[in-house]
């Protein structure tokens, strides 16, 4: 099989993002199938295990000819699960700067809305409610979860608005301590969170961070953390051996250094940090995936759909 990514790359300029998400998610199903996780329950989208005692009326009975099992058809007005997708939109996620940004080749930022855009379209076959919150330096977005059609669209359409941002300033600081505090009080029901940072946190605001983390686990909220990061530059830093002019995009502080001075202490720096972030996520309990965004979509679509399952 074509790998999906190529073949999202070819259809990109002819759809939709609603449509590119499709063709990741068939791309990805089609690959489970012939995979260690063939049978896995995505295949089942429109119908939900039968309950004993409950009626039969709406049994698929040819579907358990196939299988063996009972199954009963799914209605739209069903809903199995609510899932809250964060984005951090600051101006850290819109890196590498220096590069023609498509969805085979990402900046954090598309990576981190064509992710989104695949598992709400997953979230559309399983019937299952969604909610966007966009955040930088401040709250940028914010919708109930909801499973109807028209509010899938409209998520849609607000991604996009990210792919194409009306606004070219690159000078927006994250605050996601602040921001994850105030999407944790506005979650009331049971949901899965997904979040999609690279978590780079002004460094006095670390303990904040860690404690706003821990309020999206109240009410017993399930979490995922994707920590997106272009992982050859950002973790690695792997920078050929010549002078470098680095600008941090949300203070347009400058600094020309060449990278051999400094590779050694930015590299325990920032695993020390990333270390901690795992620590503190797996006291928490929360689910922390390694995001590169030059590795594609299957990092992102099987951790969220091994979630889910437990989540049943």
């Amino acid at each position: 099989m074509e790998d999906y990514s190529i073949q999202q790359n070819r259809i990109e300029q002819f759809g939709s993002l609603e449509f590119i998400a499709r063709q990741v998610v068939e791309g990805f199903i089609t690959g489970l199938h012939k995979s260690p996780f063939h049978g896995f329950s995505v295949e089942f989208a429109e119908h939900r295990l039968y309950n004993a005692g409950e009626s039969i009326k709406h049994i698929d009975w040819k579907l358990f000819g196939r299988t063996d099992k009972l199954f009963v058809k799914r209605f739209e007005e069903e809903t199995n699960l609510r899932c809250q997708l964060i984005i951090d939109n600051s101006s850290s996620m819109y890196y590498p700067f220096d590069k023609k940004v498509t969805a085979d080749n990402p900046n954090k930022i598309t990576f981190a809305v064509y992710a989104s855009a695949a598992i709400m379209y997953l979230l559309r076959r399983q019937r299952d409610a969604v909610g966007l919150s966009v955040f930088a330096d401040d709250i940028e977005l914010q919708t109930l979860c909801k499973s109807n059609a028209i509010h899938h669209k409209m998520l849609y359409h607000k991604l996009e608005e990210l792919l194409n941002p009306i606004s070219t300033d690159l000078r927006k600081k994250t605050f996601a301590a602040d921001a994850l505090h105030l999407i944790a009080e506005s979650i009331h029901k049971r949901s899965l969170v997904v979040i999609f940072s690279d978590m780079f946190e002004n460094n006095n605001e670390t303990d904040k961070l860690f404690q706003a983390m821990q309020h999206l686990r109240h009410n017993k909220h399930e979490v995922i953390l994707f920590h997106v990061t272009d992982k050859k530059k950002e973790l690695d830093f792997e920078f050929d051996n010549r002078p470098y002019k680095f600008i941090d995009v949300e203070t347009s502080k400058e600094i020309k250094i060449n990278p051999s001075q400094v590779k050694e202490n930015y590299i325990k720096a920032v695993h020390e940090f990333k270390d901690q972030l795992k620590l503190r996520c797996g006291q928490y309990r929360i689910d922390f995936v390694e995001a590169d965004i030059n590795l594609g979509f299957r990092q992102i679509l099987l951790p969220y759909l091994l979630k889910r399952e437990r989540m049943q």
